[in-house]
């Protein structure tokens, strides 16, 4: 490495993407469940887009067997693990949850996030992807 150059660094995460096998019932739950907003966009290829988004970011959804290139090497349903920060109490999220039948995996159980502890829940969206809702203590 040079050291004459500076490291560049990376200041956000912008989007991610989630491969899903059905685009409805996955756009469904992310906004009912977890109050996201849906987008249809067009690519700059043209193609139709999905994603929904909270605050300023933005997750893609991929349908299985459509994905649009560059994609991961190995594009997978279910292989996602998220973890979303709330400041509703977790009480409030898993009455939430109960009245939409989702079942809690685990928690609420203190865990480490980016930035501390943090006290999480975890649940499954329609194709198994992890995920996990948490309050900063």
């Amino acid at each position: 490495m040079d050291q004459g150059v500076a490291m560049p660094q990376i200041t956000a995460l912008d989007h991610l993407v989630l491969t899903v096998s059905d685009l409805d019932r996955s756009v469904a739950f992310y906004q009912t469940v977890l109050g996201m907003t849906y987008h249809g966009f067009t690519g700059t290829d043209g193609t139709k887009r999905h994603a929904v988004s909270f605050g300023s970011q933005k997750i893609n959804l991929h349908l299985a067997g459509q994905e649009f290139a560059p994609h991961a090497q190995a594009p997978t349903v279910g292989s996602g693990d998220l973890c979303f920060l709330s400041a509703d109490p977790i009480d409030t999220w898993c009455a939430h949850l109960a009245s939409h039948d989702v079942a809690i995996e685990q928690g609420p159980i203190q865990r480490t996030g980016a930035t501390g502890p943090i006290m999480s829940i975890y649940i499954r969206d329609p194709d198994g992807t992890l995920v996990e809702i948490s309050n900063l203590l």
